[in-house]
């Protein structure tokens, strides 16, 4: 029976687009590029709500528990950090001082919650590298897990975070990916591989296996359980649930009663107080449920002290090549199951390549944020009906509707022609055009045309 428990929560804000689309001018400046993409006033407002009836009371929740000696794990995109910055400082100190506490353990989050890794996969691996060293100087903790964008994961993925450096990395424990495992274990992928074949001699069955000395130091697997981090993610408040009203000895109870090693509970930090409401009764739950596990004989760590435990007891997973995710029904058809979704990945790799013809790092620094896994979400819902095609429709922001479904969708699509467009007048070649700056002609024949005309002045 589970006896050591770890929680994590996340907390992520997107850069919402501006719709309708804005046209941009040629020659835009960057900033004056960023103006027309991102509805920064729109952003504010969700921001500060939010932040008003999560980040402030949920924060302040959290300090008391960890002070009382609960341990927990929290990740930031940098998408949330940035805004905190420009809007809220107080409440980045707030987090800086949740993050300093003993018992909490910072999580290294994908920095914009963007799709770089279905872009460029090398990429990805020095943002991660740079997300590191970024939260580092934010929070003055450096992060040693990950978590990927919506919990992604796949073989590649972790490949690449393996290449990143990171000791342990999370994913979301969906049976396709378990099989017959159970989420409650610790896990690598890739544990066994064949020996490298040193002569030309024929391969037999009889091949010995042996452990690369370089997967000694892959990244570790924790596995989000599913049922019982939903059980509070999504349905807490949910009256037709059959787990209505949930109380914390009740959950306490399925922690302690799940078989296995371990467990680990993964929330949105939105959570509290803004999925699930004050009056639903979601804070006086969390505070209510350390007692409870305590008298149950279930200890919360933090994921590294969780993967330091059982790492002498590690099992293999095999990971899939389509990535799996915490969001929907756990696959990748949640962000990419329609075509308006499809197309705007599409846009997003254009955006992506031009912005790297341009060599500008303030051009890939719009591409990364028009790459945000957010855009992909808020359409989710196109041509769809039922439970996820609800969610998605609800995180759309309500000025949109006033376009319509179609609007929204032919809106959007916009933004991301107008941003390419813009992108090409920082192309090198283009660039070298506007400044005249052609491969030079010999002297005589430069010098010609220059007469012409000036014989031409004259007689006028």
């Amino acid at each position: 029976m589970v006896a050591d428990l770890a929680i994590y929560t996340v907390v992520h804000q997107p850069r919402r687009l501006k719709l309708p689309a804005q046209p941009i001018p040629r020659g835009a400046s960057a900033e004056d590029i960023a103006h027309c993409l991102f509805d920064e006033q729109m952003n504010e407002r969700y921001f500060r709500k939010v932040a008003k009836y999560c980040y402030y009371p949920a924060t302040r929740m959290f300090l008391d528990l960890v002070r009382q000696g609960l341990r927990f794990s929290i990740g930031f995109s940098l998408s949330f950090v940035r805004q905190a910055q420009m809007w809220d400082p107080d409440l980045l100190d707030l987090f800086r001082e949740l993050v300093a506490e003993d018992n909490v353990e910072l999580i290294g989050v994908e920095p914009y919650h963007s799709f770089l890794f279905l872009l460029d996969l090398p990429a990805f691996v020095q943002r991660m590298r740079e997300m590191v060293d970024e939260l580092e100087d934010v929070f003055g903790k450096r992060p040693v897990v990950t978590d990927t964008t919506e919990m992604c994961m796949s073989a590649s993925l972790y490949h690449a975070l393996d290449a990143a450096g990171f000791q342990g990395a999370l994913l979301d424990g969906r049976p396709w990916v378990m099989g017959w495992r159970e989420t409650s274990h610790l896990y690598r992928y890739g544990g066994e591989i064949a020996a490298p074949l040193l002569t030309q001699k024929p391969v037999t069955r009889s091949r010995r296996v042996v452990r690369d000395a370089a997967q000694e130091s892959s990244p570790y697997l924790l596995a989000r359980h599913l049922d019982l981090s939903d059980d509070v993610g999504y349905r807490f408040s949910n009256r037709s649930w059959a787990g209505f009203p949930l109380y914390a000895p009740n959950y306490a109870d399925w922690i302690a009663d799940t078989w296995g090693d371990l467990a680990l509970l993964g929330w949105d930090y939105e959570t509290f107080g803004e999925h699930h409401r004050l009056d639903s009764g979601i804070f006086e739950f969390m505070r209510s449920l350390p007692r409870e596990l305590e008298r149950r004989n279930v200890t919360t760590y933090t994921a590294s002290e969780l993967i330091a435990r059982h790492q002498e007891n590690t099992y293999d997973l095999p990971l899939p090549v389509f990535p799996t995710t915490w969001a929907g029904s756990g696959g990748m058809e949640f962000f990419l199951g329609n075509s308006a979704q499809q197309a705007i990945l599409q846009l997003m790799g254009h955006i992506y390549g031009v912005a790297r013809l341009t060599e500008n790092p303030e051009m890939m620094d719009l591409a990364l944020w028009l790459a945000q896994s957010d855009n992909l979400h808020l359409i989710q819902w196109f041509g769809r009906s039922g439970p996820e095609a609800e969610v998605s429709a609800y995180f759309t922001p309500q000025e949109w509707w006033a376009l319509g479904a179609n609007g929204v969708i032919h809106e959007q699509q916009q933004v991301y022609m107008n941003a390419l467009h813009a992108m090409e007048s920082y192309l090198p070649t283009r660039l070298r055009r506007q400044a005249g700056l052609k491969k030079p002609r010999s002297r005589a024949r430069s010098q010609a045309p220059v007469a012409e005309l000036a014989a031409v002045a004259s007689s006028a």
